[in-house]
């Protein structure tokens, strides 16, 4: 009897053994053809993921780059706190949404319906900024160009979690770093040429009764351009396994978990928002130099006011298109952590040339630094993020990174304006410089490359 009992405890054992075997291989065969279905499409995803990048990369460089928009809310308001407070809008409404956009994408086979949405609404109120231009003034236009920037963070800040998270899925890690440097060389010297012909031709003529609102609008077409080619040319693979769907809260109680499990990881993190403290100064270099051109004296006569920016513009996104070449063949070969530290020191040592030269070239120069060194931290530490840890757990590591980001960003640029206000530009830069020189260190010490981590494991 106890020997029947025996063998049928081993037949049981026997069973349970081979359905984790199948399981395993079940699991393996999966994973297989999920890689399979990648390289067989990745022309396809990558022309799609190209255009889409080349073309919102154009149209929103027109809105970023830390000379157009800036200048605008100054002039409309002639104040440096309103313009901080309005770029601490956009990135307040960053903050919270990247959880949104994660809970809403990480348990969906399909991410391309939600991308689209989340895409369109946020260049819905690009469109919305042009509008405000041409039919409202006065405080009017500053309120409404406040919430439209308030609104404009809030579907951007979705909009990173699922770009990123689509990229992820479709291009191989391999492949990653050459695609953003062809993608982000193309759309920035597209945006460098069409930053330039803005300023001379647009905002200096006061095409169609504002040439700020015009450039807007050409902005918002670009962009949606991009988003129709990605929705034309993707083809997204359907994940292997995938997380239950969570709530909101529940996410949010992860973090520590998420955060804390890898230290490096961790130490990212606390890097981002060091970085983007240090960048909180960038959109007062524009105002800077033309108040120095205007008022001061030191470049007077040189150029107009609104020709000047554009070649700031054309210095700025130049710098951006060429560097990203380089930024992104070397974050293939080494690993983006040597990116990092080599963009910010580049924003250091730029912001200290502004600082100290106050001469046309020594402006173009330093724009040009900062430019390269902008399109150098953004390649870097978005493609990073997809680098630590597992698949499943990617959408909520890009929506924590893109909150630790967007604490600082929102606070940074209304602190800025207020200093800018109180205690003079030298004082912003100087501040700027010591929170990049403290993400350098926290580099150095403290983040591992998360890629040779990855193929140590391996």
């Amino acid at each position: 009897m106890e020997e029947k009992i025996t063998d049928e405890l081993e037949a049981i054992g026997e069973t349970e053994a081979a359905f984790e075997a199948q399981d395993i291989e079940s699991m393996a065969d999966k994973e297989a053809a999920y890689e399979k279905f990648v390289w067989d499409n990745l022309k396809r995803n990558y022309i799609g993921n190209y255009l889409h990048g080349m073309l919102g990369m154009t149209g929103f460089r027109l809105v970023n780059a830390p000379t157009f928009l800036p200048a605008y809310l100054h002039l409309i308001s002639g104040s440096n706190a309103v313009v901080g407070l309005a770029l601490g809008l956009q990135q307040l409404g960053s903050v919270i949404s990247p959880v949104f956009g994660a809970t809403q994408i990480e348990h969906r086979k399909k991410v391309m319906p939600a991308a689209i949405w989340m895409g369109g609404l946020a260049r819905v109120q690009i469109v919305g900024m042009a509008l405000a231009g041409w039919f409202l003034h006065g405080q009017p236009l500053v309120i409404a160009m406040m919430v439209l920037m308030f609104l404009f963070g809030l579907f951007m800040g979705t909009q990173r979690v699922v770009f990123g998270f689509l990229m992820a899925k479709v291009i191989p890690l391999s492949r990653r770093g050459r695609l953003q440097a062809w993608r982000n060389a193309t759309g920035s010297l597209i945006a460098a040429a069409l930053a330039y012909a803005a300023g001379k031709y647009i905002i200096k003529a006061d095409l169609f009764g504002n040439g700020y609102s015009t450039t807007f609008a050409l902005s918002a077409f670009l962009t949606t351009c991009g988003l129709w080619a990605l929705q034309l040319l993707l083809k997204e693979p359907e994940p292997p396994n995938l997380p239950a769907r969570s709530g909101f809260r529940d996410r949010l109680k992860d973090f520590p978990r998420l955060i804390l499990s890898d230290h490096s990881y961790a130490w990212f993190l606390v890097m981002q928002m060091a970085g983007t403290a240090g960048r909180a100064a960038t959109p007062f270099y524009a105002i800077y130099v033309t108040h120095l051109m205007t008022v001061g004296g030191e470049v007077h006569g040189a150029v107009g006011a609104g020709a000047f920016l554009g070649v700031l513009g054309l210095c700025y996104i130049g710098a951006d298109a060429i560097s990203n070449l380089v930024w992104g063949y070397m974050g293939d070969k080494t690993g983006f952590k040597l990116v990092l530290i080599l963009s910010i020191s580049f924003s250091v040592a730029s912001t200290i040339l502004l600082m100290t030269v106050h001469e046309p070239w020594a402006f173009f120069l330093a724009f040009f630094g900062l430019g390269g060194s902008q399109s150098g931290y953004m390649m870097a530490a978005q493609t990073m993020i997809l680098e630590f840890g597992g698949r499943e757990d990617m959408p909520m590591r890009i929506a924590i990174s893109s909150m630790a980001e967007g604490i600082m960003a929102s606070i940074g640029p209304l602190a800025a304006g207020v200093m800018a206000d109180q205690l003079g530009y030298g004082s912003v830069f100087g501040t700027s410089i010591a929170f990049l020189v403290a993400a350098l260190i926290i580099l150095f010490a403290a983040v591992k490359e998360p890629r040779t981590a990855r193929l140590a494991a391996s």
